[in-house]
C-alpha cells in the first residue's frame, strides 16, 4: 500500500512535536522538502525509513542541525549514516 506525502507528514507529527516543540511545523516542512529533493536526486518518492531516522537523530531537536542533516542526506546519505552511528555510539 502506498502512503502519500500528507499521510507521511501526519505519521511524523508526534515525533516532530516531541523533538522540535513549537518548531514542529517547520521541521515537518523541511522533511517534506527533503522528500522532494530526494525524489529529484534518487527518483524515489521519499528517503528510506532508516535515512529518515538518521536525519531526525542528527537533528537533535535543532532546526539548524536538522537542515544540515537533510542536506547531507540528499548529497550523500552514507555520510549521514556515519554521523548518526557516531551519535548512537555515544549514547
Amino acid at each position: 500500500m502506498t502512503v502519500g506525502r500528507a499521510a507521511r507528514r501526519k505519521n511524523r507529527e508526534p515525533q516532530a512535536v516531541e523533538q522540535f516543540g513549537d518548531h514542529a511545523a517547520a521541521a515537518l516542512d523541511l522533511l517534506e522538502l527533503i522528500e522532494l529533493a530526494w525524489h529529484d536526486c534518487y527518483g524515489e518518492t521519499h528517503p528510506p525509513s532508516d535515512v529518515e531516522a538518521d536525519i531526525l537523530l542528527s537533528g537533535a531537536g535543532s532546526l539548524d542541525l536538522l537542515i544540515q542533516a537533510g542536506r547531507l542526506a540528499v548529497t550523500d546519505w552514507r555520510d549521514l549514516r556515519v554521523n548518526a552511528d557516531n551519535i548512537r555510539s555515544r549514547r
